[in-house]
């Protein structure tokens, strides 16, 4: 019988990292990042996380603003930089492969510590939430060593190896001071040094990563063909539900991150969780991009929950 993750937490979410835009060919922009993503679903979901991120004093931070105000999502933590631009990816096509030039020195990767103090005040926080991006400047990085050395909340990291922002030692120290961990299966292959394929190896090797970084739960995204959620106690497997009308795939894997967390604070079981995510996900593939103003998306998902 598949046991909880965690006890039910309790107060809401600090999500920490990245708000950029998307720029595709035509200088068409999405907003985006993988922290904003997931923030956003949990305002979706009635969570009301606290987003700590940083913007430039420009025209793409201020559609920031208004995009989580109309959202109803809290801006309190947002900081605003005079020296440096909101962030952008650039995306280009490579057949059908989607290229991503990742801009440096962005606003975001200057989180200053004093201003996360003052938004945090007199918040009853919960977790933690980062990606793996956030960390490659020192500024941001310090930042969120000091946060988590000051609130002593627990960690979820969310892996996202993306060239050239990362490296090996760097993605060690965040997973050794996380509690929970998602990444994909490539992502798993190259944290443990493997080429696991199958099930039973990719189980192994999250076993593997689970004792080494003595995490509670190494949640593992293999894309069409599901995930499993590996605890000390039990191995939790899925397939996603077919995808009537696909759109596109962007911010799946971020949707799925969000329902996990949702699962974290609800206190589901493993199996609940990885269901209630994969679907989550699946949906989320029939809009367009990875946000959406569309509140019965969120309503019909919960009500499918029970």
């Amino acid at each position: 019988m598949s046991s909880t993750i965690t006890p039910p937490l309790t107060g809401k979410p600090l999500i920490y990292g990245e708000v950029l835009f998307d720029i595709f060919p035509g200088d068409k922009k999405v907003l985006g990042g993988a922290p904003f993503n997931v923030a956003w679903h949990l305002q979706g979901f009635g969570l009301a996380p606290l987003f700590i991120s940083r913007i430039g004093e420009d025209a793409e931070g201020d559609s920031v603003v208004d995009a989580m105000r109309q959202w109803g999502m809290d801006d309190g933590g947002l900081q605003h930089d005079a020296l440096h631009p909101t962030g952008g990816v650039e995306i280009s096509m490579q057949g059908t492969d989607h290229q991503f030039d990742i801009r440096s020195q962005q606003a975001y990767d200057y989180i200053e510590f004093e201003p996360v103090q003052h938004a945090i005040h007199g918040e009853a926080l919960s977790l933690i939430y980062q990606g793996s991006l956030i960390v490659r400047d020192p500024a941001s990085r310090g930042t969120l060593q000091r946060l988590i050395a000051a609130t002593h909340l627990p960690v979820f990291v969310d892996i996202n190896l993306r060239e050239p922002w990362w490296d090996t030692g760097t993605v060690e120290d965040v997973l050794q001071a996380a509690r929970w961990a998602k990444l994909n299966d490539e992502e798993l292959n190259t944290v443990v040094a493997v080429s696991a394929k199958t099930d039973d190896a990719l189980e192994r090797a999250a076993r593997e990563a689970l004792s080494r970084f003595q995490l509670d739960a190494i949640i593992v995204t293999r894309g069409a063909e599901g995930a499993l959620i590996v605890t000390a106690q039990e191995t939790a497997t899925g397939r996603p539900p077919p995808v009537n009308d696909l759109v596109d795939t962007v911010g799946a894997g971020d949707a799925f991150c969000a329902v996990t967390l949702l699962g974290l604070h609800k206190g589901w079981t493993a199996s609940e969780t990885l269901s209630r995510a994969l679907a989550f996900a699946s949906a989320v593939c029939e809009q367009r991009g990875a946000t959406s103003l569309n509140r019965e998306l969120y309503e019909r998902t919960m009500a499918a929950w029970g």
